[in-house]
């Protein structure tokens, strides 16, 4: 097994290697590439749905996405992405062409703490469709000294599609309106001991404590140190990629800007901490 680092500060990629028959070795030398990397790539791999997530449960506790109508109808704790992008008439349902686009970490809206999102590449089109990734380690340590001392204590509320709820849509009408999750701006990872900056700029809807116009400003403040990070990975498809990155100290984007007509199809789940894990930790 090669892994080779394309940014000291965020990304990994792997090669020469089989997720079905990893030796233990290999196995702890990935998921130190994860921690250490952020984003972990491991290339050129061939599963049926079952060794997807056979692989995927060794990092953690899968849970079932709150979009119930892309769950795969055999196995709740796989999401197909990309299914559906025309409606019936045959215009683009551009939330589902978009989905994943702009700046955001996944789950935050879950009380739980979302670990990872992993996804394996089933159809990747010719051309656009890249993911982005951005590091919150290196956002929290270039933030002026004074805006880290104010975010001290302070608390974010998260929905489901943020302040304009959007994508709402995709929900089921009883999980639309669900209440907020709560989670600190600066968080220390459980498991390297970094603080990062946590503030997901597309489901966040208020910080706790603060009047309306002073909540915005800061969210805007926070947005742009969280994108204007220069420790940044561009990830460019190939079909049989798996893709993991922590959503404890990341961003990501889907760039979009591919043809309609070509498919861009993942496998997907979502990776959660359990109690035990965040103990052990502590």
């Amino acid at each position: 097994m090669k892994i080779d680092k394309p940014d000291p500060r965020i990304g990994a990629i792997a090669t020469d290697v089989d997720v079905r028959s990893l030796s233990d070795s290999d196995w702890n030398a990935l998921y130190r590439a994860w921690l250490d990397g952020i984003v972990l790539v491991v290339r050129g791999q061939t599963l049926t749905i079952e060794e997807f997530l056979a692989y995927s449960r060794r990092f953690g506790r899968l849970k079932p996405h709150r979009v119930k109508k892309t769950r795969h109808p055999e196995h709740a704790e796989l999401t197909v992405m990309g299914i559906g992008t025309r409606k019936p008439d045959g215009k683009i349902d551009k939330t589902i062409y978009d989905r994943g686009g702009g700046w955001h970490t996944d789950s935050p809206w879950d009380q739980d703490i979302c670990k990872g999102t992993q996804l394996y590449g089933i159809a990747i089109p010719s051309t656009g469709g890249d993911t982005l990734f951005a590091s919150m380690y290196d956002a929290y340590e270039n933030l002026p000294e004074g805006l880290k001392q104010r975010l001290q204590g302070l608390k974010a509320e998260h929905v489901y599609g943020g302040r304009g709820r959007r994508g709402n849509d995709l929900l089921d009408p009883e999980d639309r309106n669900r209440p907020p999750a709560v989670h600190p701006i600066l968080r220390t990872h459980e498991e390297t001991g970094r603080i990062s900056l946590y503030a997901n700029p597309y489901h966040i809807t208020r910080v706790q404590g603060l009047g309306d116009a002073e909540s915005e400003a800061l969210i805007a403040e926070l947005t742009d140190h969280m994108v204007a990070t220069t420790a940044q990975y561009r990830h460019k498809w190939q079909v049989g990629d798996i893709v993991i990155w922590d959503n404890r100290c990341a961003l990501h984007s889907a760039t979009g800007g591919y043809p309609i007509e070509e498919q861009r199809i993942h496998w997907r789940v979502t990776i959660m901490q359990d109690a035990a894990e965040q103990q052990r930790a502590a």
